[in-house]
Protein backbone atom coordinates (compact mmCIF):
# COMPACT_ATOMS: atom_id res chain seq x y z
CA UNK A 1 0.00 0.00 0.00
CA UNK A 2 1.23 3.56 -1.16
CA UNK A 3 1.37 6.07 1.61
CA UNK A 4 -0.45 9.26 1.39
CA UNK A 5 1.68 10.91 2.92
CA UNK A 6 4.24 13.05 1.00
CA UNK A 7 7.89 11.95 1.52
CA UNK A 8 10.60 14.48 3.29
CA UNK A 9 13.94 14.47 3.65
CA UNK A 10 15.30 16.54 6.36
CA UNK A 11 19.49 16.27 5.93
CA UNK A 12 21.79 17.96 8.64
CA UNK A 13 24.65 19.94 7.48
CA UNK A 14 26.33 20.11 10.90
CA UNK A 15 27.61 23.70 11.55
CA UNK A 16 26.30 25.66 8.36
CA UNK A 17 25.40 28.86 8.99
CA UNK A 18 23.37 31.67 6.29
CA UNK A 19 26.97 33.63 6.58
CA UNK A 20 28.70 30.12 5.07
CA UNK A 21 26.10 29.36 2.42
CA UNK A 22 27.56 31.73 -0.29
CA UNK A 23 30.63 29.69 -0.22
CA UNK A 24 28.12 26.39 -0.92
CA UNK A 25 26.99 27.19 -4.55
CA UNK A 26 25.09 23.84 -4.81
CA UNK A 27 23.62 24.48 -1.12
CA UNK A 28 22.89 28.27 -1.93
CA UNK A 29 21.43 26.90 -5.45
CA UNK A 30 18.71 25.13 -3.18
CA UNK A 31 18.32 27.71 -0.59
CA UNK A 32 17.50 30.25 -3.44
CA UNK A 33 14.47 28.28 -4.49
CA UNK A 34 13.11 28.41 -1.25
CA UNK A 35 13.79 30.13 2.04
CA UNK A 36 16.79 30.40 4.55
CA UNK A 37 15.13 30.83 8.37
CA UNK A 38 17.56 31.60 11.05
CA UNK A 39 16.23 29.10 13.99
CA UNK A 40 17.14 30.85 17.21
CA UNK A 41 20.31 28.80 19.04
CA UNK A 42 19.45 26.47 22.29
CA UNK A 43 21.29 26.01 25.37
CA UNK A 44 23.23 24.10 25.48
CA UNK A 45 23.82 24.46 21.70
CA UNK A 46 25.25 20.66 21.03
CA UNK A 47 24.41 18.01 18.66
CA UNK A 48 22.60 15.20 20.92
CA UNK A 49 20.75 18.51 22.76
CA UNK A 50 19.48 19.43 19.72
CA UNK A 51 18.87 16.85 17.44
CA UNK A 52 16.23 15.61 20.32
CA UNK A 53 14.77 18.71 20.51
CA UNK A 54 14.08 19.07 16.78
CA UNK A 55 12.90 15.39 17.13
CA UNK A 56 10.17 15.54 19.92
CA UNK A 57 9.02 19.37 19.67
CA UNK A 58 10.35 19.65 23.36
CA UNK A 59 13.52 21.31 25.22
CA UNK A 60 15.96 19.57 27.47
CA UNK A 61 14.07 20.10 30.90
CA UNK A 62 11.05 17.69 29.38
CA UNK A 63 13.57 15.21 27.02
CA UNK A 64 15.86 15.34 29.61
CA UNK A 65 19.16 15.25 26.80
CA UNK A 66 20.80 17.87 28.89
CA UNK A 67 24.38 17.22 26.94
CA UNK A 68 25.80 14.97 24.67
CA UNK A 69 26.64 13.68 28.39
CA UNK A 70 26.18 13.79 31.66
CA UNK A 71 26.29 12.50 35.08
CA UNK A 72 24.30 8.99 35.91
CA UNK A 73 23.75 9.94 39.63
CA UNK A 74 23.11 5.92 40.00
CA UNK A 75 26.15 4.59 38.48
CA UNK A 76 28.62 7.52 39.60
CA UNK A 77 29.91 7.45 36.52
CA UNK A 78 30.20 10.34 33.58
CA UNK A 79 28.98 8.89 30.41
CA UNK A 80 29.27 10.47 27.02
CA UNK A 81 28.23 9.92 23.57
CA UNK A 82 25.55 6.77 24.42
CA UNK A 83 23.73 4.97 21.77
CA UNK A 84 19.82 4.47 23.23
CA UNK A 85 16.92 6.06 21.73
CA UNK A 86 15.36 4.95 24.95
CA UNK A 87 17.41 8.25 26.66
CA UNK A 88 14.97 10.41 24.91
CA UNK A 89 12.29 10.68 27.83
CA UNK A 90 9.72 12.20 25.08
CA UNK A 91 7.85 10.88 22.01
CA UNK A 92 9.72 11.15 18.81
CA UNK A 93 7.83 13.31 15.72
CA UNK A 94 7.40 9.77 14.38
CA UNK A 95 4.91 8.84 16.29
CA UNK A 96 2.91 12.02 15.18
CA UNK A 97 3.28 10.86 11.87
CA UNK A 98 2.62 7.20 12.70
CA UNK A 99 -0.67 8.69 14.60
CA UNK A 100 -1.14 10.37 11.10
CA UNK A 101 -0.76 8.11 8.90
CA UNK A 102 -0.09 4.64 10.14
CA UNK A 103 1.38 3.25 6.43
CA UNK A 104 4.25 6.01 7.15
CA UNK A 105 7.92 4.90 7.74
CA UNK A 106 10.45 6.34 8.47
CA UNK A 107 14.42 5.56 7.99
CA UNK A 108 17.02 7.59 10.93
CA UNK A 109 20.79 7.47 9.01
CA UNK A 110 23.04 8.42 11.88
CA UNK A 111 20.98 11.36 14.32
CA UNK A 112 22.05 10.31 17.74
CA UNK A 113 19.95 8.03 19.45
CA UNK A 114 19.26 5.45 17.34
CA UNK A 115 19.60 2.43 18.81
CA UNK A 116 16.30 0.87 19.82
CA UNK A 117 14.21 3.33 18.61
CA UNK A 118 10.60 2.15 16.76
CA UNK A 119 12.06 4.17 13.15
CA UNK A 120 11.85 1.19 10.66
CA UNK A 121 15.22 1.56 8.99
CA UNK A 122 17.97 2.61 11.06
CA UNK A 123 21.98 3.06 10.85
CA UNK A 124 24.50 4.49 13.33
CA UNK A 125 28.21 3.84 14.13
CA UNK A 126 28.62 1.15 16.43
CA UNK A 127 32.61 -0.46 16.34
CA UNK A 128 33.28 -3.80 17.49
CA UNK A 129 35.54 -4.54 20.70
CA UNK A 130 36.81 -7.83 20.88
CA UNK A 131 38.03 -9.14 23.90
CA UNK A 132 42.04 -8.84 22.75
CA UNK A 133 41.66 -5.52 23.10
CA UNK A 134 41.48 -4.03 19.50
CA UNK A 135 38.29 -1.26 18.28
CA UNK A 136 37.31 -2.82 14.86
CA UNK A 137 35.00 -0.46 12.38
CA UNK A 138 31.25 -1.47 11.83
CA UNK A 139 27.89 0.20 12.13
CA UNK A 140 24.42 -1.06 13.84
CA UNK A 141 21.37 -1.09 12.04
CA UNK A 142 17.83 -1.94 11.82
CA UNK A 143 16.57 -4.14 10.45
CA UNK A 144 19.73 -6.23 11.32
CA UNK A 145 20.44 -7.16 8.08
CA UNK A 146 20.69 -3.78 6.71
CA UNK A 147 24.17 -3.27 8.23
CA UNK A 148 25.83 -6.03 5.66
CA UNK A 149 23.61 -5.14 2.96
CA UNK A 150 24.96 -1.74 2.93
CA UNK A 151 28.77 -3.00 3.81
CA UNK A 152 28.41 -4.96 1.12
CA UNK A 153 27.43 -2.71 -1.20
CA UNK A 154 29.62 0.21 0.26
CA UNK A 155 32.43 -1.16 2.47
CA UNK A 156 32.79 -0.80 6.37
CA UNK A 157 31.48 2.23 8.04
CA UNK A 158 34.90 4.43 7.69
CA UNK A 159 34.49 5.08 11.72
CA UNK A 160 38.08 6.38 11.32
CA UNK A 161 37.10 8.99 9.29
CA UNK A 162 34.37 9.85 11.80
CA UNK A 163 36.21 11.87 13.94
CA UNK A 164 39.62 12.10 15.32
CA UNK A 165 42.63 13.27 13.47
CA UNK A 166 41.91 11.56 10.56
CA UNK A 167 38.42 12.82 10.14
CA UNK A 168 37.57 13.61 6.61
CA UNK A 169 34.60 13.63 3.98
CA UNK A 170 34.45 9.61 3.26
CA UNK A 171 32.16 9.09 6.64
CA UNK A 172 29.68 11.55 5.53
CA UNK A 173 29.82 10.49 1.62
CA UNK A 174 29.20 6.64 3.29
CA UNK A 175 26.28 8.24 5.31
CA UNK A 176 24.68 9.77 1.99
CA UNK A 177 25.32 6.52 0.06
CA UNK A 178 23.55 4.47 2.74
CA UNK A 179 20.92 7.00 2.58
CA UNK A 180 20.35 6.81 -1.20
CA UNK A 181 20.68 2.97 -1.06
CA UNK A 182 17.56 3.15 1.83
CA UNK A 183 15.74 4.98 0.01
CA UNK A 184 15.77 3.60 -3.40
CA UNK A 185 15.19 0.07 -1.84
CA UNK A 186 12.54 0.93 0.81
CA UNK A 187 11.60 4.37 0.05
CA UNK A 188 10.70 5.79 3.47
CA UNK A 189 8.32 8.50 4.33
CA UNK A 190 10.46 10.27 6.27
CA UNK A 191 14.39 10.37 5.70
CA UNK A 192 16.61 11.96 8.31
CA UNK A 193 20.13 12.25 7.68
CA UNK A 194 23.33 13.42 9.75
CA UNK A 195 26.29 14.60 7.33
CA UNK A 196 28.97 16.15 10.17
CA UNK A 197 31.98 16.95 7.64
CA UNK A 198 31.75 20.54 8.38
CA UNK A 199 32.14 20.07 11.99
CA UNK A 200 35.95 18.85 11.95
CA UNK A 201 37.19 22.22 9.90
CA UNK A 202 34.88 24.43 11.88
CA UNK A 203 36.61 23.33 15.32
CA UNK A 204 40.24 23.14 13.82
CA UNK A 205 40.13 26.37 11.63
CA UNK A 206 37.35 27.95 13.39
CA UNK A 207 34.55 30.01 10.82
CA UNK A 208 37.03 31.09 8.63
CA UNK A 209 36.01 30.32 5.00
CA UNK A 210 39.17 30.33 3.17
CA UNK A 211 41.12 28.52 5.69
CA UNK A 212 37.99 25.66 5.40
CA UNK A 213 37.99 26.10 1.29
CA UNK A 214 38.61 22.46 0.78
CA UNK A 215 35.76 21.32 3.49
CA UNK A 216 33.05 23.38 2.13
CA UNK A 217 33.83 22.16 -1.25
CA UNK A 218 33.64 18.34 -0.22
CA UNK A 219 30.28 18.80 1.75
CA UNK A 220 28.29 20.88 -1.09
CA UNK A 221 29.22 18.11 -3.00
CA UNK A 222 28.22 15.39 -1.22
CA UNK A 223 24.69 17.29 0.08
CA UNK A 224 24.46 18.64 -3.36
CA UNK A 225 23.96 15.60 -4.50
CA UNK A 226 22.46 13.67 -2.13
CA UNK A 227 19.02 16.62 -2.62
CA UNK A 228 19.50 16.19 -6.50
CA UNK A 229 18.95 12.52 -5.44
CA UNK A 230 15.94 13.04 -3.61
CA UNK A 231 14.52 15.78 -6.30
CA UNK A 232 14.78 13.59 -8.76
CA UNK A 233 12.57 11.10 -6.34
CA UNK A 234 9.90 13.59 -5.57
CA UNK A 235 10.91 13.74 -2.13
CA UNK A 236 10.76 16.91 -0.43
CA UNK A 237 14.29 18.28 1.06
CA UNK A 238 14.71 20.51 4.39
CA UNK A 239 18.18 21.41 5.46
CA UNK A 240 18.88 22.11 9.20
CA UNK A 241 21.48 22.82 10.84
CA UNK A 242 22.17 22.15 15.16
CA UNK A 243 24.04 25.14 16.10
CA UNK A 244 26.95 27.95 14.27
CA UNK A 245 30.47 27.75 15.49
CA UNK A 246 32.27 30.66 17.00
CA UNK A 247 35.96 31.57 16.84
CA UNK A 248 37.79 30.21 20.26
CA UNK A 249 40.96 31.12 21.48
CA UNK A 250 40.44 30.68 25.16
CA UNK A 251 40.09 27.12 26.81
CA UNK A 252 39.20 27.07 30.36
CA UNK A 253 40.41 24.51 32.77
CA UNK A 254 37.43 24.47 34.88
CA UNK A 255 38.30 20.70 36.29
CA UNK A 256 41.60 21.86 37.25
CA UNK A 257 39.92 25.05 38.90
CA UNK A 258 38.09 22.83 41.45
CA UNK A 259 40.97 20.31 41.81
CA UNK A 260 43.33 23.09 42.91
CA UNK A 261 40.33 24.50 45.48
CA UNK A 262 40.39 20.40 47.02
CA UNK A 263 36.75 19.75 45.47
CA UNK A 264 38.06 16.77 43.08
CA UNK A 265 39.08 13.49 44.16
CA UNK A 266 41.22 11.15 42.24
CA UNK A 267 41.99 7.15 42.89
CA UNK A 268 45.44 6.45 41.18
CA UNK A 269 46.17 3.41 38.50
CA UNK A 270 49.37 2.50 37.42
CA UNK A 271 50.45 5.40 38.79
CA UNK A 272 48.07 8.02 36.70
CA UNK A 273 45.57 10.06 37.98
CA UNK A 274 41.58 8.57 37.95
CA UNK A 275 38.56 11.19 38.29
CA UNK A 276 36.79 9.95 40.59
CA UNK A 277 33.39 11.55 40.46
CA UNK A 278 31.57 9.42 43.02
CA UNK A 279 33.70 10.50 45.99
CA UNK A 280 34.32 14.25 44.51
CA UNK A 281 32.95 16.82 46.56
CA UNK A 282 31.86 18.92 43.24
CA UNK A 283 33.38 17.92 39.80
CA UNK A 284 32.03 19.48 35.89
CA UNK A 285 31.60 17.30 32.60
CA UNK A 286 32.71 19.99 30.58
CA UNK A 287 30.41 19.84 27.01
CA UNK A 288 32.28 22.35 24.50
CA UNK A 289 31.09 25.93 25.71
CA UNK A 290 29.09 24.49 28.68
CA UNK A 291 29.76 22.21 31.53
CA UNK A 292 27.45 20.44 34.49
CA UNK A 293 28.70 21.08 37.40
CA UNK A 294 27.71 18.87 39.64
CA UNK A 295 28.14 19.50 43.98
CA UNK A 296 27.68 16.20 46.02
CA UNK A 297 28.50 17.95 49.07
CA UNK A 298 25.56 20.29 49.76
CA UNK A 299 27.80 22.02 52.41
CA UNK A 300 30.26 23.29 50.05
CA UNK A 301 27.39 24.89 47.29
CA UNK A 302 27.86 28.40 48.28
CA UNK A 303 31.81 27.67 48.03
CA UNK A 304 31.63 26.00 44.39
CA UNK A 305 29.24 28.61 43.01
CA UNK A 306 31.61 31.37 44.33
CA UNK A 307 34.64 29.59 42.61
CA UNK A 308 33.07 29.43 39.08
CA UNK A 309 31.60 33.00 39.17
CA UNK A 310 35.50 33.80 39.61
CA UNK A 311 36.73 32.02 37.23
CA UNK A 312 38.01 33.47 33.94
CA UNK A 313 36.32 32.65 30.91
CA UNK A 314 32.99 32.22 32.89
CA UNK A 315 29.81 33.88 31.32
CA UNK A 316 27.27 32.67 33.31
CA UNK A 317 26.83 30.26 36.37
CA UNK A 318 22.74 28.94 35.76
CA UNK A 319 21.33 28.07 39.30
CA UNK A 320 17.66 26.49 39.54
CA UNK A 321 16.55 29.67 38.49
CA UNK A 322 19.05 29.98 35.43
CA UNK A 323 18.55 26.33 34.36
CA UNK A 324 14.72 26.79 34.21
CA UNK A 325 14.75 29.94 31.77
CA UNK A 326 16.88 27.86 29.79
CA UNK A 327 14.40 24.99 29.84
CA UNK A 328 17.57 23.18 31.47
CA UNK A 329 15.86 21.95 35.16
CA UNK A 330 15.93 18.32 34.86
CA UNK A 331 17.77 16.01 37.09
CA UNK A 332 20.13 14.75 35.10
CA UNK A 333 21.71 18.78 34.58
CA UNK A 334 24.20 19.77 37.15
CA UNK A 335 23.42 21.54 40.17
CA UNK A 336 25.25 24.39 38.22
CA UNK A 337 25.34 24.88 34.65
CA UNK A 338 28.53 26.90 33.47
CA UNK A 339 28.22 29.13 30.06
CA UNK A 340 31.60 29.93 28.58
CA UNK A 341 32.44 34.01 27.60
CA UNK A 342 32.24 34.31 23.72
CA UNK A 343 35.46 32.59 22.18
CA UNK A 344 36.16 30.27 25.53
CA UNK A 345 35.06 26.76 25.82
CA UNK A 346 36.11 23.85 28.69
CA UNK A 347 38.49 21.21 28.63
CA UNK A 348 37.93 18.16 30.62
CA UNK A 349 41.03 18.09 31.75
CA UNK A 350 41.35 17.64 36.08
CA UNK A 351 45.20 16.26 36.11
CA UNK A 352 47.58 19.24 37.38
CA UNK A 353 51.18 16.91 35.98
CA UNK A 354 50.65 15.71 32.16
CA UNK A 355 52.79 12.67 33.72
CA UNK A 356 49.63 11.64 35.16
CA UNK A 357 47.34 12.52 32.90
CA UNK A 358 45.05 8.41 32.62
CA UNK A 359 46.44 6.51 29.64
CA UNK A 360 43.04 7.19 27.60
CA UNK A 361 44.06 10.94 27.40
CA UNK A 362 46.63 10.70 24.85
CA UNK A 363 44.14 8.46 22.46
CA UNK A 364 41.03 9.07 20.87
CA UNK A 365 38.13 7.92 23.23
CA UNK A 366 35.07 9.52 23.46
CA UNK A 367 33.36 6.98 26.04
CA UNK A 368 35.93 6.77 28.49
CA UNK A 369 36.87 10.43 28.86
CA UNK A 370 34.79 12.34 31.51
CA UNK A 371 33.71 15.29 29.25
CA UNK A 372 34.10 16.31 25.53
CA UNK A 373 37.74 16.72 24.02
CA UNK A 374 37.95 18.76 20.72
CA UNK A 375 41.46 18.39 20.96
CA UNK A 376 40.80 14.74 19.58
CA UNK A 377 40.97 16.12 16.03
CA UNK A 378 44.62 16.72 16.14
CA UNK A 379 48.03 14.92 16.11
CA UNK A 380 50.00 16.32 18.55
CA UNK A 381 52.33 18.45 17.40
CA UNK A 382 54.81 18.30 20.48
CA UNK A 383 55.62 14.57 20.18
CA UNK A 384 56.02 11.71 17.61
CA UNK A 385 52.83 11.27 16.72
CA UNK A 386 53.34 9.88 13.54
CA UNK A 387 55.96 7.68 14.71
CA UNK A 388 53.46 6.80 17.86
CA UNK A 389 50.91 5.80 15.23
CA UNK A 390 52.94 3.79 13.25
CA UNK A 391 54.03 1.91 15.97
CA UNK A 392 50.55 1.18 16.86
CA UNK A 393 49.17 -0.03 13.59
CA UNK A 394 52.49 -2.49 12.87
CA UNK A 395 51.50 -4.07 16.51
CA UNK A 396 47.48 -4.08 14.96
CA UNK A 397 48.53 -6.06 11.83
CA UNK A 398 50.90 -8.40 13.84
CA UNK A 399 47.53 -9.04 16.52
CA UNK A 400 49.52 -7.71 19.85
CA UNK A 401 47.42 -5.21 21.85
CA UNK A 402 48.20 -1.74 21.04
CA UNK A 403 47.57 2.16 22.15
CA UNK A 404 47.42 4.86 19.77
CA UNK A 405 48.31 7.83 21.66
CA UNK A 406 48.89 10.42 19.24
CA UNK A 407 46.69 12.78 21.21
CA UNK A 408 48.06 15.78 22.82
CA UNK A 409 47.44 18.47 25.51
CA UNK A 410 47.74 21.59 23.51
CA UNK A 411 44.19 23.11 24.10
CA UNK A 412 45.19 26.13 22.28
CA UNK A 413 44.79 24.11 18.88
CA UNK A 414 41.41 24.51 19.18
CA UNK A 415 40.06 27.16 16.78
CA UNK A 416 36.21 26.84 16.71
CA UNK A 417 33.85 26.03 19.30
CA UNK A 418 29.95 26.04 19.91
CA UNK A 419 27.42 25.56 23.09
CA UNK A 420 26.68 28.70 24.50
CA UNK A 421 23.97 31.13 22.96
CA UNK A 422 25.34 33.91 20.39
CA UNK A 423 24.07 37.01 19.18
CA UNK A 424 24.11 36.60 15.67
CA UNK A 425 21.80 34.75 13.75
CA UNK A 426 24.19 34.94 10.28
CA UNK A 427 26.49 33.04 12.23
CA UNK A 428 23.48 30.39 13.80
CA UNK A 429 21.61 27.30 12.64
CA UNK A 430 19.11 27.44 10.42
CA UNK A 431 16.60 25.89 8.32
CA UNK A 432 16.35 26.21 4.73
CA UNK A 433 12.92 24.96 2.90
CA UNK A 434 11.25 24.77 -0.77
CA UNK A 435 7.86 25.32 0.98
CA UNK A 436 8.10 29.02 3.10
CA UNK A 437 4.68 28.88 3.28
CA UNK A 438 5.14 25.75 6.02
CA UNK A 439 6.63 27.83 8.25
CA UNK A 440 5.45 30.23 11.36
CA UNK A 441 5.41 33.94 10.81
CA UNK A 442 7.87 34.42 12.92
CA UNK A 443 11.46 34.24 13.88
CA UNK A 444 12.11 29.95 14.46
CA UNK A 445 12.71 28.40 17.75
CA UNK A 446 14.41 24.72 18.06
CA UNK A 447 11.15 23.35 19.00
CA UNK A 448 9.61 25.25 15.77
CA UNK A 449 12.26 22.22 13.40
CA UNK A 450 9.89 20.06 14.83
CA UNK A 451 6.46 21.08 13.81
CA UNK A 452 7.87 22.36 10.47
CA UNK A 453 8.81 19.13 9.44
CA UNK A 454 5.81 17.63 10.65
CA UNK A 455 3.77 19.85 8.24
CA UNK A 456 6.27 19.33 5.32
CA UNK A 457 5.06 15.72 5.75
CA UNK A 458 0.91 17.12 5.57
CA UNK A 459 0.37 16.59 9.56
CA UNK A 460 -2.18 19.19 11.08
CA UNK A 461 -0.77 21.79 13.65
CA UNK A 462 -3.14 19.83 16.27
CA UNK A 463 -1.68 16.74 15.30
CA UNK A 464 1.79 17.80 15.39
CA UNK A 465 1.51 18.48 19.23
CA UNK A 466 4.16 16.72 21.09
CA UNK A 467 1.90 14.34 23.79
Amino acid sequence: MTSPTPRVAVINVVGLTPALLPHLPRLQAFAARGQVAPVAPMLPAVTCSVQATYLTGEWPSEHGIVGNGWYFKDECEIKFWRQSNHLIQSPKLWDALRAHDPSATIANICWWYNMYSSADYTVTPRPMYPADGRKLPDCYTQPMELRDELQAKLGTFPLFSYWGPNANISSSAWIAAAAKHIDETYAPTLNLVYLPHLDYGLQQHGPDAAALKTQLAEIDAVAGDLIDHYGRRGVQVMLVSEYGIERAWRPVHINRALREAGLISVRQEVGRDMLDAGMSAAFAVADHQIAHVYVNDPARRNEVRALLEALPGVAEVLDDAGKTRHHLNHDRAGDFVVVAEPGAWFTYYFWLDDARAPDYARTVDIHRKPGYDPVELFMDPHSPAKLNAGVALAKKKLGFRYLLNVIGFDASLVKGAHGRVGDDPAEGPLLVTARPELLPRRPLVATDVYTAILAHLGVPAGEATPA
